[in-house]
């Protein structure tokens, strides 16, 4: 069953550092092509943000990082780009569980993971296996995700969970087959390289979600500019349909 309550049902906390940040990890291939490099370049050095983006986060005190690696719409990309995206997949699993494992990271992978090879499936259960006592960090990618497919994945499970029911659903019986049930949602979603849209990610997840966009590319996003985003978020007024009154009152004594 899910763990965190929707804020549209419920007022989360709020405080100076996000608990749980979202990212587009947008402008890789621009990147390497105003340096006249093949976009796989730019790809490579992204693999390396991630790195700096997770260490970032656990220095902050930051408990969940949800990253969009390749969204069910990227299949429509060359296919050697496709390939060479999975290839990148596959390599970074390989070296960099461990990593994550003695960090305390624990890593999951979100989406429909049947369209990609058994290889690939295989070290991802893996990886979600060996780091799942890990508490420090919970790193979430989505692969093969979108917004649409999760909330219907999510209908169908519940609908077959009880078969009998016809009426009187809410929210609270979809959430728990979400694939992000197991996190609260995103307090902070990010997107690089200049595009302002959400692009079919966490469609259920952002409502009350504080947006960040900007211009620079997913290689150039390094701590200062993490650090940007931080404290933007840090300066938002979250009211959660409230006043701005409602929050400076006083409890009662």
């Amino acid at each position: 069953m899910g763990i965190f309550s929707s804020s549209t049902r419920q007022v989360p906390e709020a405080a100076a550092v996000p608990r749980h940040v979202a990212v587009i990890m947008d402008g890789n291939g621009r990147w390497a092509k105003k340096r006249f490099l093949p976009r796989v370049a730019g790809h490579v050095k992204g693999v390396e943000l991630v790195r700096e983006m997770v260490r970032a986060c656990l220095e902050r005190g930051i408990q969940y990082l949800t990253l969009f690696a390749f969204s069910s719409e990227n299949w429509r990309r060359p296919a050697d780009e496709v390939s060479l995206l999975m290839q990148l997949f596959v390599k970074a699993l390989e070296q960099e569980v461990e990593k994550l494992d003695r960090n305390g990271v624990r890593l999951r992978v979100i989406g429909d993971l049947s369209a990609f090879e058994p290889r690939l499936q295989s070290l991802i259960r893996q990886a979600e296996n060996k780091t799942a006592g890990n508490t420090r960090l919970d790193l979430n990618i989505a692969a093969n995700y979108g917004g649409r497919w999760d909330i219907m994945q999510a209908l169908n499970k519940m609908l077959a969970a009880q078969p009998e029911r016809r009426e009187g659903w809410g929210e609270a019986d979809l959430e728990p087959y979400l694939s992000m049930h197991f996190a609260p949602e995103p307090d902070l979603f990010i997107r690089t390289g200049g595009e302002e849209r959400i692009s079919n990610f966490l469609l259920w997840q952002l409502a009350y979600t504080e947006l960040y966009f900007t211009p620079t590319l997913w290689p150039d996003f390094d701590t200062a500019e993490f650090d940007k985003a931080i404290a933007s978020y840090g300066q938002r007024e979250r009211r959660f349909g409230r006043t701005s009154e409602q929050l400076t009152e006083k409890p009662n004594a």
